[in-house]
This record gives C-alpha cells, sequence and structure tokens, in this order.
C-alpha cells in the first residue's frame, strides 16, 4: 500500500536535509583544502552542519485520557509496521507523558523514570543526563508480542495513600475521579513513572520525527517542564477530542491553558475530532452521518473558539485497519487522509524555512567574509602588478625610491597596528564585562539565593518575592549584557572603519547581535509563572516544598538552558566580529612584506622584474579561479536550500 501523504512529505524533507548537508560540507572542505578558512568560519560551518545532522521535527499530541492519542500515532506514523508501536487499548493505556525517537547510539529500549523522583532536586532535563535515575528495558525488535507486553508499562500504576500522592503533587482535590478511590479505601492509583523514553528504530523516527505524547490534564498540570518546555518547543501540537465525549471541561481547560497560548517554535496547533466511527450508524444514510460530523465539527470549534477549517473530524482506529488490510475505501471514510494532507501542508514547510534560514544565514556570512578577503587580495596583487609594470625602463633611483616607499607604507601600518592591538586590549576588557554579566557562574548565583530564599521562606507572599526577584536580576544581567554588546560594536564599528580610511583595506560592517528573543523568553518564562502557579489557588494547596522543588528546579533548569543559548550565541557573535579585521590585518601585513621584497629584490636584480611580473600575474589567476568556485559552490547551496538541485555531482565542483 502507498505510504502516506506526510510519510512521503517527510521523507522528501530528509532527502532535501541530506543534500544541503552534502553541499555545505563541500563547501567547507574546500575552503579548509584552499586555506581560506579561519577558526570563525570553520566553527560556523560546522554549526550548520551539526543542525542539519541532528535535525529533529518535534509533534506533541495532547488530549485527556481515551481520547485515543496512541491509535492516532500508530495510525499516522506507524501503520507501515503493520502492528501497534504504542499501546491501544479501552482505558487509561498511557499514565505518564512519553517521549518516542531514535537514537542509534542506545539499544532499542523503554527508559521510565520513577514516580518517586518527584522528591529530588532537578527537571527532567537533568535526569536525561542522569542514566542510572532510569529503570530500563529492552525491546525484542524480533518479536512484535514482546514490544506490545513491555510498553504495557506504559500504563503501570501504584496504590498510595494521600499523604504520598501530596508529597508527589498528585492529589488534586478538584478530581472527581481520584476523590472518589480516595473515599473507597484511603488510598488512590497514580502513574508508576513519571516520564517515559521510547528509543525505536522506525523508519521516520530515524530521520529525526520526534513525538510527543502527554496522558491528560494531570500530567500536563503537575509537570511545569510540559509547559515551559516541551509544548513550546514542538513543531506541531495535535490536540485531540473524542466525538463519544464532546468537548468536556477539562478538554477545555486544557486547550485554554497549554495548548491556545503556546508560542516558541511551534507552527501547527490542529485540532483533532477523533472516534467518529461511533457516530456511524447503519440505519441513517451518509448523508445524515455527515451531518451529524458536521454538527459535532461546529460546535467542538465554537466551544474552542476556533474557525472550523482547523478542526479535522477522523476515525483512528478504522483508519490504522485500512491501512493494515489496504482498504482504500475504509481509509477514506475515516478522513484521515485529510489530517495527514492538513500536516504535511502545515508542517514540513514550516519546518524546512526554518532549517534553510539558519543555514542560510551562516553560509552566506562566511561566503561573504571569503569572498571579500579575496577580492582585497586581488586588488593588492593588482596594485603591485600596476606598480612593477611602472619600473619597466626606470633607472635604480626609481627603483630606489619606490623601495623607500613601500617601507614606509609599512612601517605606518604597523604604527597602526598599535592601536588595534590597544583596542583589542580594550575589546577583550568589555568582552570580560560581558562574560561576568551574561556569565553562567552569575546565573548559578542567582539561582542559589532564589532556592535558598524560598526554601526558608513561610508566606506564600514570601515565595512570590523570591521569584520576583529572580526574575529581576536575570532580566537585569540580559539588559546590562545588551549595553555592553551595544558598545562593543560601536567601538568595532569605528575601528572599522579608521582601517578602511587609513590603509584601504575593504570596508567592513560588523554583525549585529542582540538578546531580544532572551528577553522575550524569560518574559514568557514570568508570564507562565504568574498564571500557573503564582496564584492564591496554587499557594493554598501545593505544599511549599513541592512549589520549590517541582516548579523551581524546571524553571531554572528552563532558564540555564535559555543563558547557555545566549552565550553560545554571544561568543559566536564576538568572534564573528574580531575575526574579519585579524583576517584582513594578517593578509594587508603579508601583502605588505611580500610588496617591500618585490622591490627590494628588483632593486639588487632589474632582471628579476619580468619574472616577479609574471608570479604575481599567475597569482591573480588563482585568485580569480578561487572566486569563481566560491561563487559556484555557494550556488550550489543556495540552490539545495530553495529545493532547486541542478544535478550537478559534488565532485565536480571540488
Amino acid at each position: 500500500m502507498k505510504s502516506t501523504t506526510l510519510v512521503d512529505e517527510f521523507e522528501q524533507y530528509s532527502a532535501w536535509r541530506n543534500d544541503v548537508h552534502a553541499r555545505v560540507e563541500a563547501l567547507r572542505d574546500w575552503l579548509n583544502a584552499q586555506e581560506l578558512g579561519d577558526a570563525e568560519s570553520e566553527m560556523r560551518l560546522n554549526q550548520a552542519l551539526g543542525r542539519l545532522q541532528d535535525d529533529k521535527l518535534n509533534v506533541a499530541v495532547v488530549a485527556e485520557f481515551s481520547r485515543g492519542k496512541s491509535e492516532l500515532i500508530n495510525a499516522i506514523f506507524f501503520s507501515d509496521y503493520r502492528q501497534r508501536v504504542l499501546p491501544s487499548s479501552a482505558g487509561r493505556t498511557t499514565m505518564c507523558p512519553t517521549e518516542l525517537f531514535f537514537d542509534p547510539l542506545r539499544r532499542p529500549s523503554l527508559r521510565l523514570l520513577p514516580i518517586e523522583t518527584r522528591r529530588r532536586d532537578g527537571s527532567i532535563a537533568d535526569f536525561k543526563r542522569d542514566a542510572g535515575a532510569w529503570t530500563e528495558f529492552p525491546l525484542n525488535l524480533d518479536s512484535a508480542e514482546e514490544i506490545g507486553a513491555t510498553l504495557m508499562r506504559l500504563a503501570d500504576t501504584v496504590d498510595v495513600d494521600a499523604a504520598t500522592a501530596e508529597a508527589l503533587g498528585l492529589l488534586n482535590s478538584a478530581d472527581e475521579e481520584t476523590m472518589r478511590g480516595l473515599a473507597c479505601d484511603g488510598t488512590l492509583a497514580i502513574p508508576r513513572w513519571r516520564h517515559a523514553l521510547i528509543n525505536f528504530p522506525h523508519p521516520l523516527l530515524k530521520q529525526g520525527l520526534v513525538i510527543l505524547d502527554t496522558p491528560g490534564l494531570n500530567a500536563i498540570g503537575t509537570e511545569p517542564e510540559l509547559t515551559l518546555s516541551m509544548l513550546p518547543s514542538a513543531h506541531a501540537v495535535l490536540f485531540l477530542l473524542a466525538a463519544d465525549t464532546g468537548v468536556t471541561k477539562s478538554d477545555i481547560e486544557i486547550w485554554r491553558q497549554y495548548i491556545a497560548p503556546v508560542q516558541g517554535t511551534s507552527r501547527a496547533r490542529l485540532v483533532v475530532l477523533n472516534k467518529i466511527d461511533g457516530l456511524w450508524d447503519e440505519l441513517k444514510t451518509e448523508a445524515q452521518i455527515d451531518a451529524e460530523i458536521a454538527r459535532q465539527v461546529a460546535s467542538s470549534a465554537a466551544l474552542l473558539d476556533l474557525p472550523q477549517s482547523q478542526l479535522y473530524p477522523v476515525s483512528a482506529h478504522k483508519a490504522l485497519v485500512a491501512k493494515v488490510k489496504g482498504d482504500a475505501a475504509l481509509l477514506a471514510k475515516s478522513r484521515l487522509p485529510e489530517l495527514e494532507a492538513a500536516l504535511s501542508q502545515e508542517l514540513i514547510p514550516c519546518k524546512q524555512a526554518l532549517v534553510s534560514e539558519s543555514t542560510r544565514a551562516s553560509v552566506e556570512d562566511v561566503v561573504v567574509k571569503t569572498t571579500e578577503l579575496l577580492e582585497t587580495r586581488l586588488a593588492t596583487i593588482q596594485d603591485q602588478v600596476d606598480e612593477l609594470q611602472g619600473l619597466r625602463g626606470k633607472n635604480r633611483d626609481v627603483v630606489r625610491h619606490m623601495m623607500v616607499k613601500a617601507n614606509a607604507d609599512k612601517q605606518q601600518f604597523e604604527r597602526g597596528l598599535e592601536q588595534f592591538y590597544a583596542l583589542r586590549n580594550v575589546f577583550a576588557t568589555q568582552v570580560g564585562a560581558l562574560r561576568q554579566r551574561l556569565g553562567m557562574e552569575a546565573l548559578r548565583s542567582e539561582v542559589r539565593h532564589a532556592r535558598r530564599a524560598m526554601e526558608t521562606s513561610r508566606f506564600s507572599a514570601g515565595l512570590r518575592e523570591a521569584m520576583g526577584h529572580f526574575f529581576r536580576e536575570v532580566d537585569g544581567n540580559l539588559e546590562a549584557s545588551a549595553a555592553t554588546i551595544g558598545e562593543i560594536r560601536a567601538m568595532m564599528t569605528a575601528m572599522y572603519r579608521k582601517f578602511s580610511d587609513e590603509h584601504g583595506l575593504a570596508a567592513v560592517s560588523p554583525p549585529d547581535h542582540s538578546l531580544q528573543k532572551y528577553h522575550r523568553e524569560m518574559a514568557r518564562l514570568e508570564r507562565v509563572f504568574d498564571e500557573r502557579f503564582n496564584t492564591v489557588f496554587k499557594m493554598m494547596t501545593v505544599g511549599q516544598n513541592q512549589l520549590t522543588a517541582r516548579f523551581f528546579e524546571t524553571l531554572a533548569s528552563k532558564v540555564v538552558q535559555v543563558f547557555e543559548l545566549a552565550n553560545s550565541e554571544t561568543e559566536a557573535w564576538l568572534k564573528a566580529l574580531i575575526a574579519p579585521m585579524e583576517t584582513q590585518v594578517r593578509e594587508h601585513k603579508t601583502q605588505l612584506k611580500r610588496r617591500l621584497e618585490s622591490v627590494s629584490l628588483i632593486h639588487a636584480a632589474t632582471e628579476t622584474l619580468d619574472e616577479r611580473i609574471a608570479e604575481l600575474e599567475a597569482s591573480i589567476e588563482t585568485v580569480r579561479d578561487q572566486l569563481d568556485r566560491l561563487a559556484r559552490l555557494n550556488l550550489r547551496v543556495a540552490e539545495a536550500l530553495a529545493d532547486e538541485p541542478d544535478g550537478t555531482p559534488l565532485a565536480r565542483m571540488a
């Protein structure tokens, strides 16, 4: 049976990404072979190659229990496997947030984080770096039955008393089912596991697809990391409703609190009305069934305040059956192809645009800088040729005068170098101040201070003030860092202009750098804190220790990630800022030295004049050839990014 549209699109996207990777790699290798690259250029291209290599496509599937999330994942992504990868049956089959991906460095397995880790400091991201915190079960790929049995552990629960549930942050008095279970025998069933990681070698997962399955309102509400990081980082969010239950109160709460406000990298938010096969009635006509489905779609869209075009009615179960059995009529009736088409149209192009934009920026920066270097080299060599050709037939006094002038130019440039080195020292001082404000040690100090303040506070007002102080200090460091960045760039702009005017170096505009996106991310985190946790209700119903350990550790971990990214980008910018000037200074110094050597040789033996001119003219041809090859390699990358391969073998361009 033919693969789904989404699978086809994803495979084409992966092929495009691999093609771009090969062409960027060819550019990098050619620059190194020609000795035209420097540390900063190689770093930029290696970063671009690393992003292409590790590129992930994150899809989050969000819903209350028993809406058919696992069946929908199976139907869309894993029907070709001819079995249910995720367990799907009546009742609650997935009790904890589950990530489905492929890591070739690990064996296929199910790794589970025990619920007891809620008592320990650290976010889920922190625990992912601690292999010993997880319980691991290998997946036997030769046995579908064993895979199914192993993955059924996702449904594990454990009975605990109210005190234990409260200590773990899982006692919700507003949950009627929970309170009913507690009233019967004094215990309630809670998930045995806090988080699950499934490493599975499916072709789509191998190509970079990552699926996040979130099981219900309680799981989202009690794991701040889902709200702070995982959902905002998803490229697409599928929110499931069920035709047999309609839009419930908890559905609306999930949508309004956790899905509708999501920003970040998420570009597609689609609502799926699942289980429409429950409306298939043999006593009704097709028109009557379609009308009933249309009424449910209209009603659900109105309750979620969405246009009906954003809501897709499907039967995930019938779609899976149809794909496994090759039943085209049943697949069409399930309406899954319409959802898959919407996903492919929304998800893949947006993801491709993000990757293309990032790669193009890195490649263009390197190509522009290398082109400027080669053009400067070409102009300098041409000036030397013109100068030497002007010596034909001249006497030794003229040549001596030319040698004196070349030596004077060299000495003037060396005096300019003293100013350059002095300014570079000022640059280093400002960079040191920037690193101190933006650095991780300053942030970790703020984290420790906030943690101590929250742990020692006895009242909710104290907790709020501790968090408020934390955000104020972090924002202050970002603002001070932004001001220093502006000062550094202004200083470097003036230095570039001075050297260009005095020594004829190519005019270079130092690159811009802004911390604005990190300001926005910090504002989002603070907003999440205000909306989700900094309320009187939360302060009264969630213990102080739980608030400190469960929320602050997650938030602090996310802030650390934000600052790590800000540091990485700022360090790359600092290198990009000083490297072109250092490269031009080094190039100009080399050419001045060669010019003086040429004139000195000609002064000593005029018969070397024609030989030296011939050498320089050969160098001109070499530089022109390098410019041509660089332009062609850049064009090939641009064609790949524009998805317009020209069919020229890479080897022909190297």
